[in-house]
């Protein structure tokens, strides 16, 4: 059997965006890495009721996309020769094409003068757009001659600067977001028309068409300077150019809202309960009235959280068809589909182990693309009422042909008198009398879980002769919002969970040698791994990625980190530096890492907005000054999903880094 190498996941195909068509057939978006250009090229596929998927473009360039009826596609694509030329004076520009299905190239349908995605389509040459809307420079598309020119020149002439005057300023994966909204804007390619539905300084969340096409529900809030928690529900009326508060700002965090019949379903959270971690309930509520309904108590995490780091790009996580509303949730350490009834009922569809990434629904029949027995992705389709799953495609089948594939070893343990789920998979060509290093490998979040599924990194540990060993500690996802609860008490019961099952791991595979353990983890995996070389010694060396050290700092600096560090810091709504510093002080590993003599790689990004780079460097400066052996890898460009979706050759080099660091400490 072959030995998976360090860059087979550049040969990965990448799926998301699965979107039925309205007479059959499955469209989606696929992802391959491109080493040369180190980048991803993504292009749209198709998979008909009968035969083979087929791939419909080849330049790499598309983007969003929609059915533009039963045969045809609608997409974006930087492609068109214009655009290069619109960016280069200063101009915003997206392109759109259409692709017919029985044959023949795509052609451009149209183009607007804004950064635009397609968000849905509302009746023949009307769609909804959303609009990446500069506050200072977007409105030139409505300008002409000298006064657009000037515009343009003082954009030009601010791009050496950054003023800061908005809350947040920058976002993770989007850079500098300070004076941007999400917008929402009507086109008429008849017309040739823009026209704008919200606010300029409206920020949209979701977004969703009536299934008449007449109005348009919406979330979001309004803001000046500072983004606030919980947000509002909105209707537009396309035929008064109307917009109604269905529900105010500040009551819920809503993640969505859909039309169920003459009601609206909300999947929203008052956060009274666990905070911002609290998982969304299933509410209904009345237009007219504007009454908040509690329909369906839940206490599972809506959407999936299982880990992987061969997925790019994303899709539905819930969907209405036929009056039913179908949802995945996170149980345990997989990725579910759920029915919620009108009555309230909840019953399950799918529950099988691995990850559903995205899906779709249509006439009893389940589609998805998701991770399960331990391959890649592909596309399945589930027939409820048969009760039998079908894979449609393989795309990824002869990726994997003949290459060792570990095998999860499921290790359930009890710690604190909770029971916990831990797996290990065996080296390649394991021979039980024969000695072997091992890999602590920890999951960020803490609200995400570790599952059943293809883990790219891991699998290339297991084939160099590691064991590479995982768990879901206290503080993570798939078991209700109690066991999700880790406010303030970061680095203490999920520690004692990890060392616990590090101790039961080693119990039971005595061919692991207890003086090569390794440690490593990325983002709140990061935290636990500076949390443990400030702890225990156990470990042979560490490699800590994207993480936090300094809670103190990490309010004023993180795109999420006020609220994020006052809510998980256990600290209340009034809760801050100047009054809590010994609660923030204590939960950050930069306080013990005097007692660190544990080798440690730092690997950071220098766009991470999530975890700051300052972060990163003051976990390399405190070990520096303690004379602890480090190094700090940081990479230009990529942001705190480097592992994920970072550049093909960084994301080798990451992996090659932390690798070489732990063959360099034996």
């Amino acid at each position: 059997m072959n030995t998976l190498s360090l860059e087979a996941f550049t040969n990965y195909l990448f799926l998301s965006e699965l979107r039925r068509g309205p007479e059959g057939g499955l469209a989606f978006l696929g992802a391959k890495a491109d080493r040369k250009e180190n980048s991803y090229r993504r292009d749209l596929w198709v998979k008909p009721e009968q035969g083979e998927a087929l791939q419909l473009t080849a330049d790499g360039k598309t983007r969003g996309f929609l059915w533009d009826g039963p045969h045809t596609l609608l997409f974006a694509s930087s492609r068109d020769p214009e655009q290069k030329k619109r960016q280069e004076a200063g101009e915003e520009y997206t392109a759109f094409y259409r692709l017919d299905l029985g044959g023949g190239e795509a052609k451009k349908a149209f183009s607007v003068p804004l950064s635009a995605s397609l968000e849905a389509k509302l009746g023949d040459g009307q769609y909804l757009l959303r609009v990446d809307w500069d506050l200072r420079f977007s409105r030139a598309y409505t300008m002409k001659g000298t006064t657009k020119a000037i515009l343009l020149q003082l954009k030009k002439d601010e791009e050496d600067y950054q003023v800061l005057d908005e809350m947040p300023f920058y976002f993770n994966g989007q850079g500098y977001v300070n004076k941007h909204r999400d917008a929402l804007f009507l086109y008429d390619e008849a017309r040739n028309q823009l026209t704008r539905i919200t606010r300029e300084t409206f920020a949209v969340n979701a977004a969703h068409v009536s299934p008449d096409g007449t109005r348009i529900l919406f979330t979001g809030q309004n803001f000046t300077v500072k983004r606030k928690e919980k947000t509002g529900i909105y209707l537009y009326d396309l035929a008064s150019g109307k917009t109604t508060q269905l529900l105010p700002p500040r009551v819920y965090e809503v993640y969505d809202a859909l039309w169920w019949g003459e009601k609206v379903l909300a999947l929203a959270t008052d956060q009274k309960r666990y905070g911002m971690n609290e998982n969304v309930q299933f509410y209904t509520l009345d237009p007219t009235s504007g009454a908040m309904d509690l329909l369906a108590p839940y206490e599972e995490a809506v959407g999936s959280s299982v880990g992987s780091d061969c997925r790019l790009g994303g899709g539905k996580s819930w969907m209405m068809s036929g009056g039913k509303f179908y949802f995945t949730a996170t149980i345990r350490n997989a990725s579910q589909v759920f029915c919620l009834e009108e009555t309230g009922e909840i019953r399950p569809v799918y529950t099988q182990e691995g990850s559903v990434d995205c899906l779709d629904v249509a006439d009893g029949t389940l589609y998805f693309i998701g991770m399960q027995d331990m391959k890649l992705q592909e596309l399945y389709a589930w027939d409820e009422a048969a009760q039998q799953r079908t894979q449609l495609t393989s795309l990824n089948q002869q990726v994997l042909e003949d290459v060792y594939v570990a095998m999860p070893q499921k290790l359930t343990f009890e710690n604190d008198n909770t029971d916990l789920d831990g797996w290990v998979l065996l080296p390649k060509d394991f021979d039980p009398q024969k000695s072997y290093p091992g890999i602590l490998d920890i999951h960020g979040g803490p609200k995400t879980v570790y599952g059943e599924v293809f883990y790219h990194e891991m699998q290339f540990w297991a084939n160099q002769g590691y064991f590479v060993f995982f768990c879901n500690p206290r503080g993570g996802d798939g078991r209700g919002n109690q066991f999700a609860d880790l406010k303030g008490k970061y680095g203490t019961i999920d520690y004692d969970d990890l060392m616990t099952f590090t101790d039961r791991v080693l119990e039971a595979y005595p061919q692991i040698n207890q003086a090569r353990l390794y440690v490593t983890g990325g983002s709140y995996g990061g935290f636990m791994t500076n949390w443990i070389v400030g702890h225990t010694d156990r470990f042979r060396a560490a490699a800590t990625q994207r993480s936090i050290v300094n809670w103190v700092g990490f309010g004023f600096t993180s795109d999420i980190g006020e609220e994020f560090a006052r809510d998980q810091m256990g600290l209340g709504r009034k809760g801050n530096v100047w009054n809590s510093m010994d609660k923030l002080w204590f939960h950050s590993p930069l306080k013990y890492l005097d007692q660190c003599v544990t080798p440690t790689l730092i690997i950071h990004s220098d766009q991470d907005y999530r975890c700051p780079l300052s972060e990163g460097y003051q976990m390399y400066g405190a070990l520096q000054q303690r004379g602890v052996e480090s190094r700090m890898v940081i990479f230009h460009g990529e942001n705190h999903e480097l592992s994920r979706s970072g550049k093909p050759r960084h994301r080798i080099r990451r992996l090659q880094e932390i690798t070489g660091w732990f063959e360099t400490h034996i």
